[in-house]
């Protein structure tokens, strides 16, 4: 009776381990980052989540070519342009009027297909030793002026720099866009691989400004207090104001839609929310959750009036980075 009675136990146990629901997330922000964050979702969820992580563009290209055969449930995307070419393509299936609302309409898709969980805004990062604030330019256009020769650093193969030109070429145009990367060109600015390796460069004076996300810094200051770094916010309006948002979509394709919508729906909650803006230094983007106290507030910020859906032609802006050299 009693080897009957665990017989039966241990069935039932291996059963509800395999009735277990797991959901696919493509995941173009980095594990460092929203590793712990997923990890939240399946304590209080029961949701297993199978994570494949890669760079936002390249993500994106898989899901374009893989199309219905897409083993992935959600994309969790490091900028708007991605999810704006995956909706172009018919790739997203709407979020609930419920999700969507908890978001000002401009960070999320004029279509109810993608929407922003956290805020991300341009910025240029200096070297407090070298450079005094009231001597950086108001506006990102600024840094073409010959004084910059040999004291910058940029990443043109990172997501979020790419999405800033494409922003740039819809603001100002594709020949101003152009004149700019040529600039910073002429001023011999330094490649780096990403925003965090732009931080570290000026932490070590090699380099007195660059151009990054605004939470770089606070990320590399939680290992150094006194690095000799801070970050300025260009003047309201200006292309180098930009706030994009990192943001989350599901597959038209997926089969796991309630755990998708489950999954979409936490991001905005006040759990998740406040680990974008106390352990990311992100903007929260849900109203009621308080900014990280070393940030302007968002509204503060000034970014262009743009539709960041409208962020989708990667394919252009690398065509740009190739055609001035900088790619």
């Amino acid at each position: 009776m009693m080897r009957r009675l665990l017989l039966t136990l241990l069935l039932s146990v291996s059963s509800t381990a395999m009735a277990a629901e797991t959901l696919t997330v493509y995941s173009g922000r980095n594990e460092k980052l929203v590793g712990p964050l997923l990890k939240k979702f399946t304590e209080k969820t029961g949701i297993e989540v199978k994570v494949r992580y890669g760079e936002t563009p390249q993500l994106a290209a898989t899901l374009l070519e893989e199309g219905d055969k897409t083993p992935a449930d959600v994309f969790f995307a490091q900028d708007a342009g991605a999810l704006g070419a995956l909706s172009n393509a018919g790739r997203l299936q709407a979020l609930p009027k419920a999700t969507l609302d908890k978001v000002d309409a401009r960070f999320r898709s004029p279509t109810g297909q993608w929407v922003g969980v956290s805020g991300r805004a341009r910025v240029v990062a200096y070297n407090t030793k070298k450079v005094k604030a009231a001597d950086l330019p108001d506006s990102i256009l600024g840094y073409t002026d010959a004084k910059w020769k040999g004291r910058l650093g940029w990443a043109p193969t990172n997501a979020s720099f790419q999405a800033f030109v494409t922003a740039l070429r819809l603001l100002k145009g594709e020949d101003a866009a152009k004149q700019w990367l040529q600039g910073i060109q002429a001023n011999g600015a330094r490649v780096y691989k990403n925003n965090a390796a732009i931080v570290e460069a000026l932490g070590r004076g090699e380099i007195d400004a660059g151009f990054v996300n605004h939470y770089y810094l606070y990320a590399a200051k939680k290992n150094n207090a006194e690095l000799p770094v801070a970050n300025d916010f260009s003047a309201p309006g200006d292309p180098g104001a930009l706030v994009n948002v990192a943001g989350v979509a599901i597959l038209k394709e997926s089969k796991k839609q309630d755990a998708a919508r489950k999954f979409s729906a936490w991001l905005l909650e006040n759990d998740a929310q406040t680990y974008f803006s106390q352990e990311t230094h992100e903007y929260p983007l849900v109203a009621g959750v308080k900014t990280a106290q070393d940030l302007p507030a968002l509204s503060k910020v000034g970014s262009p009036d743009l539709d960041l859906s409208k962020l989708d032609d990667l394919r252009g802006t690398v065509k740009l980075l190739q055609d001035t050299g900088v790619l």
